[in-house]
């Protein structure tokens, strides 16, 4: 039945309409005998828009066609227009936010298998206080091999090897299922881990089998209970499963650190209700703390309670720095326990695609590399940095983003919105509306038609 509404979908209109106008002038063509020649050329040429609006639904190369047939070849027009014109009409390569032109372009071709390479030099000024670049050698070590590569988290026989780099925590519900299918199918192929998100583990993650991180947040979804606290017993069941390879605690993101998840009431279907345990019809909001716990000696009994629960699974916790004496307080606290996490995940407060007040945005939380540095220093000072893996978090999308934050002290990285472009995303900014234009982050059924492109993957 959702075919039905495809002829009066705005996006669909002006496929609509050459249909419409083909038909017309073919009728014409015939009456009026005397018009014919040129009513034929007109009727070609509404066939040709037939042709390409038809083309444009059925290739699953670009999701911006499949759900604009026709009109989204303006937008490709747009970016192909000369470099020499476009710093004049469009932003530039490097000043776009919250990702430049550059950035994204670069996942987009790698992600395609594209030419990557640059002409005539970089187009940053060198010589700005804020540039920054990397010390080279003269005498340069051959490239280890990816698989030498790994970083060892946790004890027993139920450690884990982690990849250098990984899909960050995201949520189905926050992203489509065809997303998160594909987001694993190339977690299972790269041999990198996918990190849930606080939504739970969904069907479309098991799919392909690729290697799961579990983040639980406060809403404790998929190990909660009717009141809304946790279930040791699912958390329990869930976490056996051998496609998930870690259990990952979440206090806080840096999408809205102190704030707790959000999924707007527009993206809570009825599958998605399912799945979270959470009622349709109102937004989805994780509290922003937990009900488990609420001092540092709690959180890493809490955690303590995951590795145990899960088999021996490595366990940790995922925050983005606020309060530097909090994070001291948990330091002091694993001195005082002598409970220590398997890992720490540091998310910076460049945020990510969650909803959230702007105030919250733009204004709380640490960035990412002063709180990884400062977590990476605490602990080494209270000598518990060799015990301990940290993963970090933000607006990493090259190699050169990897190279700066595991120079100041990451073990591995993780990133989210680089791979959301990697499988369609054109940051169009309406990923808590369910409107997003390429289907990454829509539920709409329509919508999510055009998603199909990501099966590519």
């Amino acid at each position: 039945m959702q075919f039905l509404r495809y002829p009066f979908e705005p996006r669909y209109m002006l496929l609509t309409m050459s249909v419409m106008l083909c038909a017309l002038f073919v009728v014409l063509s015939q009456a009026w005998p005397y018009y014919a020649e040129g009513l034929e050329l007109l009727s070609v040429i509404m066939a040709a828009f037939v042709a390409l609006g038809v083309h444009d639904l059925l290739q699953t190369r670009h999701a911006i066609l499949r759900n604009y047939p026709i009109i989204a070849h303006m937008r490709f027009l747009l970016e192909d227009i000369r470099p020499e014109l476009r710093q004049y009409f469009f932003e530039g390569d490097k000043d776009g936010a919250p990702f430049p032109r550059d950035k994204r372009a670069i996942v987009y071709q790698r992600a395609k298998k594209d030419l990557d390479k640059r002409p005539f030099g970089t187009m940053y000024d060198v010589y700005q206080e804020q540039y920054e670049w990397l010390h080279h050698s003269i005498a340069p070590r051959p490239a280890a091999p990816i698989d030498a590569m790994r970083v060892n988290i946790g004890l027993g026989p139920q450690a884990y090897s982690a990849s250098l780099l990984n899909i960050s925590a995201m949520s189905y519900g926050a992203l489509s299922a065809n997303a998160i299918r594909s987001l694993n199918r190339g977690a299972k192929a790269g041999g990198f881990f996918h990190d849930t998100g606080e939504g739970g583990v969904s069907p479309y993650h098991r799919e392909f089998g690729g290697d799961l991180v579990w983040e639980l947040g406060s809403g404790y979804f998929g190990a909660r209970n009717m009141a809304g606290g946790f279930d040791a017993t699912l958390f329990a069941e869930a976490a056996a499963d051998p496609q998930i390879k870690m259990v990952e605690l979440k206090l806080s993101q840096g999408a809205k650190p102190g704030h707790g998840g959000v999924l707007p009431a527009a993206k809570v279907t009825a599958e998605i209700s399912a799945i979270r345990g959470v009622p349709m019809g109102q937004d989805c909001v994780s509290p922003a703390s937990h009900s488990e716990f609420s001092t540092p000696i709690g959180l890493l009994e809490f955690v303590a309670r995951m590795r145990e629960l899960s088999g021996g699974k490595p366990a940790g916790f995922k925050l983005c720095i606020g309060h530097t004496w909090e994070f001291m307080a948990i330091c002091k606290a694993m001195l005082e326990t002598g409970i220590t996490p398997d890992f720490i995940v540091i998310d910076g407060k460049e945020g990510g695609t969650g909803a959230a007040p702007l105030e919250f945005m733009d204004h709380v939380g640490m960035p990412l590399r002063d709180g990884l540095s400062f977590a990476h220093n605490a602990l080494i000072g209270v000598g518990l940095r060799d015990k301990i893996k940290i993963g970090a978090s933000g607006k990493i999308t090259s190699a050169f983003d990897m190279a700066t934050i595991l120079a100041l002290g990451a073990d591995w990285c993780n990133a989210a919105r680089g791979f959301m472009f990697a499988v369609g995303c054109i940051q169009a900014q309406s990923c808590h509306t369910g409107l997003c234009p390429t289907g990454v982050t829509s539920q709409d059924p329509i919508i999510r038609q055009g998603d199909l492109v990501r099966r590519a993957i």
